[in-house]
């Protein structure tokens, strides 16, 4: 079958052929560059642990290598320190409710990192100076073309369109990109030097000094490696020129704020002005073409979680298209991508639109509301922090997915279409791994919940309680998923099973082993019908019941 073609060598398109290659499905990445990015330490973003964990997993490489942890985040307004967080000191630590701490790497570098992946991958073809200009789609597969000076017409089963905001893909398609223009700017500056707040983000509203030129009410300061920092500075409505000499004494001004005075050392190395666009692309699914990331959505009023969203596109869609690519047919589980993503980035389309009006309008309503500049602190922390409806990884749930109601069907920490919690499971082979690590690999995943299982060898549990009839269940299920054992996980009792997507969205959690439930959900989750589903779970059922019947003979 022919490879995917891919439009745009971007963090989205480079994650998306890395995604695929991992569930053996060959890409082509076209690039209109020259195959290396530009060095722009004023242009970065911020990662959660869900996205930190795909690109971690995608590259081999670890983040806190490339990029910046954060110990803390800092909210002030005028003098006064408005709310204080420390940060898990790992990753995986949800001992308390601040949780693992966002990653902050510069774009360029997570592109790099993303490009010598690829660069060990047989089944992903960069080819570099092929702009695109015609796409033709018959119901076997699309046709592309090129030009540059490696023009020429490529073949491939589907297409994706990540090539951006001015997306050929998607105005070849005729997709209508509505929307809102110059919905935020920002000054932008990275610079290396030292600022009160080791290791700590700050969010600093209304900072009690004089700025020069037009007021500017917010400013951002995020930590990158090597004692680099970007601050961001919110410019008032409208279209003046932001000069070389306005961001200097922007910078100068805003570091002796911080310094009592006086501005100490620094060295200036990047500077740009970030403008926030709102628009949303009436479709993200034309036949065989698909388009994600900016060539999709463009948001990020609050923080730079915008890239986050490209990447969630592109782990949702990878696992969907391989499953077509090496079984054929599928609709439903293709059309689910535009269904569950559009909505999620929609949401936080209108949360954000609701909220800004609130969080830019001055003083006038905290004269009505008790209380609202500390709610207005914890909804911009939130936002630049990617929590709460403003910067969430998003809830599938109203996906086509969703299996119905079924009778074993039990309540858990994590809402049905939500992401799972990153727990310690064992994997098959015994070894201990976090859940993370085993999505992606286009498998459903199946996790029991067995207090106690840590601390036995797992030859001693396999053929334990209630693990037999578990493992018989798992195998015959038609579509191809892992068993996985964790000791707990939030709001799970004892022999809950957990059915998860490839993408580390929670299909069900069950009481116990129920093979029927177990099958229909499974069923659902990849697309397939009720009546499919029924149909599946009688044959199972029986397959279940011969491997039953086979281990006790043996």
């Amino acid at each position: 079958m022919d490879p995917v073609i891919i439009v745009g060598a971007g963090p989205v398109g480079l994650t998306l052929a890395l995604a695929l290659a991992r569930q053996d499905v060959p890409s082509v990445v076209l690039d209109e560059g020259p195959g290396k990015d530009e060095p722009r330490l004023a242009r970065t973003v911020v990662l959660g642990a869900d996205t930190a964990a795909l690109m971690e997993r995608l590259t081999g490489v670890p983040l806190d290598a490339i990029g910046e942890r954060w110990a803390g985040w800092r909210s002030m307004r005028r003098k006064q320190v408005m709310r204080e967080i420390t940060f898990a000191d790992t990753a995986h630590d949800t001992s308390d409710d601040t949780g693992p701490a966002p990653v902050h790497v510069a774009q360029h570098v997570l592109t790099g990192a993303l490009r010598a992946a690829l660069a060990q991958e047989r089944l992903v073809k960069v080819a570099v100076d092929n702009r695109l200009d015609a796409v033709e789609q018959e119901p076997s597969g699309v046709t592309a073309h090129t030009r540059g000076p490696s023009g020429t017409w490529w073949r491939g089963s589907y297409l994706v369109g990540c090539d951006g905001p001015r997306s050929t893909v998607r105005k070849l398609q005729d997709i209508r990109f509505p929307g809102r223009t110059a919905v935020e700017r920002h000054a932008v500056a990275a610079l290396r030097g030292e600022l009160p707040w080791d290791g700590h983000a700050l969010l600093h509203r209304m900072p009690p000094w004089r700025t020069s030129g037009p007021s500017a009410g917010e400013v951002t300061a995020r930590p990158l490696p090597d004692g680099v920092w970007r601050l961001d500075w919110l410019l008032p409505p409208g279209k003046d020129l932001v000069t070389p000499d306005l961001l200097v004494a922007r910078v100068r001004e805003t570091l002796a704020g911080w310094h009592g005075g006086s501005t100490p050392a620094y060295e200036l190395l990047d500077t740009g002005v970030h403008t926030v666009h709102h628009r949303l692309a009436r479709r993200w699914r034309a036949g065989r073409v698909f388009l994600a990331g900016d060539a999709a959505h463009l948001l990020g009023a609050f923080g730079t979680q915008g890239l986050a969203e490209g990447l969630r596109d592109a782990d949702n869609l990878a696992w969907k298209l391989a499953a077509a690519w090496h079984h054929g047919g599928h609709e439903a589980l293709l059309d689910s991508y535009q269904t569950e993503r559009r909505a999620a980035v929609a949401a936080r389309l209108r949360a954000a639109d609701q909220v800004l009006p609130l969080l830019r309008g001055g003083g006038g309503i905290r004269a009505y509301i008790p209380g609202a500049a500390r709610g207005h602190e914890a909804l911009l922390t939130d936002g630049h922090l990617g929590r709460g409806p403003l910067g969430d990884p998003g809830t599938y749930a109203d996906s086509p997915l969703a299996p119905g109601p079924l009778e074993g069907e039990v309540p858990v920490d994590t809402a049905p279409g939500a992401p799972v919690v990153d727990v310690r499971v064992t994997a098959e082979d015994g070894s201990f791994v976090q859940l993370r690590d085993r999505l992606g690999r286009g498998a459903l995943l199946v996790v029991l919940i067995a207090p106690g299982t840590g601390v036995w060898e797992r030859k001693h549990w396999m053929s334990a309680g209630l693990m037999p009839r578990l493992a018989a269940a798992v195998t015959a299920l038609p579509h191809p998923t892992e068993l996985l054992v964790a000791e707990s996980y939030p709001g799970a009792a004892a022999h809950t099973v957990l059915l998860v997507r490839p993408d580390g969205h929670l299909v069900t959690a069950l009481s116990g082993v129920r093979p029927a439930d177990l099958y229909a959900a499974a069923e659902a989750a990849v697309g397939g019908t009720a009546e499919r589903a029924e149909t599946e779970a009688r044959a199972a059922e029986a397959r279940a019941a011969e491997a039953r019947a086979g281990s006790a003979a043996g």
